[in-house]
């Protein structure tokens, strides 16, 4: 897996992720939210003030043509992995705030 710098655009129904390839993978805002145990406009928030972290790391090898995308919240996480479309090719790893 490759990092991979994103700049999060808008947010309506998804989160539209661009990447340094100036491509834009949309991922659903409302299902992140939910999974970190917030309401979308929570989530919207945090984000706005830098308070939900990210990492988008590009696959490689057999990995290639898919983007891991993990979103950071205190201690809990949700990963996602999604093709350019931002359809999931595994289920969440959801890492839950235990604190």
């Amino acid at each position: 897996w490759q990092s991979c710098r994103w700049i999060c655009l808008q947010m309506g129904d998804s989160i539209p992720i661009r990447l340094q390839s100036r491509e834009t993978i949309p991922i659903d805002g409302t299902l992140v939210a939910h999974a970190l145990g917030m309401d979308s406009t929570t989530f919207r928030r945090l984000m706005d003030q830098g308070k939900i972290k990210t990492l988008c790391e590009r696959g490689t090898g057999e990995d290639e043509g898919v983007f891991r995308i993990s979103f950071y919240h205190n201690a809990a996480r949700v990963r996602l992995v999604v093709d350019p479309q931002g359809a999931l090719h595994q289920p969440m790893d959801i890492r839950p705030d235990t604190a």
